[in-house]
C-alpha cells in the first residue's frame, strides 16, 4: 500500500472548467458537492483506502522561526498568489494507477447544474519513510 494526497485548490493548476467558486453556487449545489465528497470518503473508508480529509478556510497565517523570542507572523495566503488549497484527502491505495483513477473520480463531483465539475486534483505521493534514505 502507498499513500497518496489529493489536493483541492481553490486556485492554481491548469484553468479549471467550472470556474464559479463555490460561494457563488446555489445552496443545493454546494450540498449535492459535499454529500458526493462525503459518499466517496465513505466508500473508500469500506474498502480500507481512506485515511484522512478536510476542507480548508482561504484565510491563514505564514509563520517562521526566526531565532529568540516571538515569530514573524504575516497575513496569508495571499490573494495574489498562484495557488491556495481548499482541503485534502489522504489515501492509502495499492498503486499510483488506483490513486489516480481515485482522483479522475474525486474530479467529477457535481458542480452547478449537477454537472461534473472535472476540477484538477494534485496527486502527490507520500514518502514511506525519511525520503533522505531512499537514496
Amino acid at each position: 500500500m502507498a499513500k497518496y494526497l489529493l489536493l483541492k485548490h481553490y486556485r492554481g493548476g491548469p484553468a479549471p472548467i467550472v470556474d464559479t467558486p463555490l460561494d457563488q453556487w446555489t445552496p443545493e449545489d454546494q450540498s449535492a458537492h459535499f454529500r458526493y465528497m462525503e459518499e466517496f470518503a465513505d466508500r473508500l473508508r469500506e474498502s480500507g483506502e481512506y485515511v484522512a480529509s478536510q476542507a480548508l478556510s482561504p484565510q491563514g497565517t505564514f509563520i517562521r522561526f526566526d531565532g529568540g523570542g516571538k515569530p514573524p507572523v504575516t497575513d496569508g495566503p495571499f490573494a495574489e498568489s498562484k495557488d491556495l488549497i481548499a482541503g485534502f484527502m489522504l489515501i492509502d491505495v495499492d498503486s499510483f494507477d488506483r490513486a489516480k483513477e481515485l482522483a479522475a473520480e474525486l474530479s467529477a463531483a457535481p458542480g452547478p447544474g449537477g454537472a461534473p465539475i472535472c476540477e484538477w486534483l494534485e496527486l502527490r505521493p507520500m514518502y514511506d519513510n525519511n525520503p533522505m534514505d531512499e537514496g
